[in-house]
């Protein structure tokens, strides 16, 4: 007999537990989640530090990669996505950024009806508990814990904020508050000491409900559909193959890359995609798979003229301490992400709200590990944050376990080309502030000799990585290549969802871990039936001079 269930996610990553938890609130309702990943139960994934290690295996990480980019002389870019439970908030770098108020703004002018930040707001409240910040913005009792980590010991990071300000920047308390503008502390997705992934904050809770059947290893195929409903899944574990019924829907949660993958090969999307992927259609929806987009950076790095860096304890005797310290108390260098610092800045006075993102890390390093130099040094990593670059992910073949094309187009248009060079130049006279001035030896990369637009756009071009910050491939909407309408639902297709950042219409101006749970927060309201919390109108921070000038006077919030 084919099991059934109300509802099926597919994908236990951020959204996916969050979903696992709401829907499963109600012990009427019967949930099968479906991972392809296995068990996080790792000290790497667990200890906040490790975070390279798993982003760097096969075990946790799908490994994608995208097509040759053009606009990075043919070179391919590697293409992280989690690949075990919690999904990537389990080999993510832990930042907690919601984004701007403007940019849940935009999605609803975009056509996400009920996507603004007043209606979102609520819901990130919900599934925060953050000690310390203003209640009208911050969440003290939902199952993400948020914190800031050592809280900024390394005087790198409080010298860092202090040239922002020298700079003519304004000092925030609090990016995820009134004010997103600024220099200042940086929140991570961290409890004890602990990752504090969508597994452990959501998943693990719920997963002692006997309404709740939560299954590993499993290879979903395709969705099954009768005429244009859907009706289960089809999946494949161990070599055997599987049909699941769906009495109420089928709630696609694989993210930016693994969403429209699962629905091209079910045969869902543009015609010619399928087509030439030797896919039977089911209904054609041209926007599955386009609109890809991302968050891209580039790592400006300095000496350091102080032996303060963690280029110091990269070595095994170092390591090594630092995880027992952190086996015996969940303390010390193991319990953070050492991203305790960074900011928000506008590239323009035309800008109405930051455009411009500073993660700084008091280490030259890469994300693989490697160290760049000898000695000691610093970083910022940056890029423009509203990138009008866009891609495409498409399936070509029809075997699940082969890779889709990925190709986003980055740097395909001129505003993010002067974008990346409007980085670097502003970064450069951060640092050489008078707060920098007893640490900073000389910049690294790009260089201070690279000085033109033309050196500039070679180094980025050679340098560029992806901040693991797809979206966009199921995008949320009304027009004709939105995937999903407003409440989550695929456009032609009955009791079919899908809920990820993958409907994300637009970039937010931050990391997306923190928006992709408010997501499904709110859709889990929407599936239920519930009446959607109510808005809530908080003020939202606008920096000085917004409209005159790029750099505000300096004043503390």
């Amino acid at each position: 007999m084919t099991e059934e269930f109300d509802y099926i996610i597919v994908g236990a990553g951020s959204a996916g537990c969050v979903l696992a938890n709401r829907l499963s609130e109600d012990p009427t309702n019967r949930i099968l989640v479906l991972e392809f990943g296995g068990s996080d139960r790792n000290v790497i994934i667990q200890m906040p530090s490790a975070f390279s290690m798993p982003m760097n295996t096969k075990l946790y990480n799908w490994k994608y990669e995208t097509l040759p980019e053009p606009g990075l002389n043919g070179r391919r870019v590697h293409c992280p996505r989690g690949k075990v439970l919690g999904g990537s908030s389990s080999i993510n770098g832990l930042v907690y950024v919601r984004g701007h108020a403007r940019d849940f703004d935009e999605w609803e002018q975009l056509g996400a009806a009920g996507w603004g930040y007043a209606s979102c707001l609520p819901y990130f409240k919900k599934s925060e508990s953050f000690e310390g910040g203003d209640p009208t913005y911050r969440g003290t009792s939902g199952p993400l814990s948020v914190n800031a980590g050592n809280r900024m010991k390394n005087p790198l990071y409080g010298a860092f904020v202090e040239a922002g300000t020298e700079a003519g920047y304004i000092r925030t308390d609090d990016s995820n508050g009134y004010m997103q503008e600024g220099f200042g502390p940086m929140h991570m997705t961290v409890k004890d000491g602990v990752r504090w992934s969508a597994a452990n904050a959501y998943l693990r809770p719920a997963m002692s409900r006997e309404n709740l059947v939560v299954r590993t290893k499993v290879m979903t195929r395709r969705i099954l559909t009768e005429g244009r409903k859907a009706t289960g899944v089809e999946y494949e574990k161990g070599g055997k193959i599987t049909k699941v019924t769906a009495r109420r829907e089928v709630i696609v949660a694989c993210g930016p890359i693994g969403s429209p993958h699962l629905l091209q090969r079910s045969g869902i999307g543009p015609v010619a995609v399928l087509k030439e992927a030797g896919v039977k259609i089911v209904h054609d929806l041209p926007g599955v798979g386009e609109n890809l987009q991302d968050h891209a950076e580039i790592y400006i790095q300095f000496a350091c003229k102080q032996p303060i860096t963690l280029n110091s304890k990269m070595g095994l005797i170092s390591k090594g301490l630092i995880g027992m310290r952190w086996l015996l108390f969940k303390d010390g260098l193991g319990a953070t992400n050492h991203f305790e610092a960074g900011g928000f800045i506008r590239s323009s006075p035309k800008m109405e709200w930051p455009d411009i993102q500073y993660h700084f890390l008091p280490a030259a390093v890469r994300y693989d590990g490697k160290k760049p130099i000898k000695g000691h040094g610093f970083m910022i990593l940056t890029g423009p944050n509203k990138p009008k670059s866009r891609g495409y992910v498409r399936l070509n073949s029809d075997d699940p376990y082969t890779h889709p094309d990925i190709l986003f187009n980055y740097l395909n248009r001129e505003e993010d080309r002067d974008g990346f060079r409007s980085c670097i130049r502003l970064t450069r006279e951060v640092m050489n502030q008078p707060a920098m001035a007893d640490f900073n030896a000389g910049e690294i990369a790009p260089g201070a000799e690279a000085t033109t637009d033309d050196e500039l756009d070679d180094f980025v071009r050679d340098n560029l990585e992806s901040t693991y910050h797809p979206c966009g491939t199921c995008k949320m909407g009304t027009d004709k290549m939105s995937v999903v309408d407003p409440e989550l639902r695929v456009q032609g297709i009955e009791n079919l969802r899908v809920v990820d950042s993958s409907v994300f219409p637009t970039e937010p101006n931050g990391n997306l871990n923190a928006p992709t749970m408010m997501l499904a927060e709110r859709a889990a309201d929407l599936i239920r039936g519930r009446k959607p919390l109510a808005p809530e109108n908080a003020p939202v921070g606008v920096a000085p001079g917004v409209g005159e000038t790029q750099r505000p006077s300096k004043i503390v919030l």
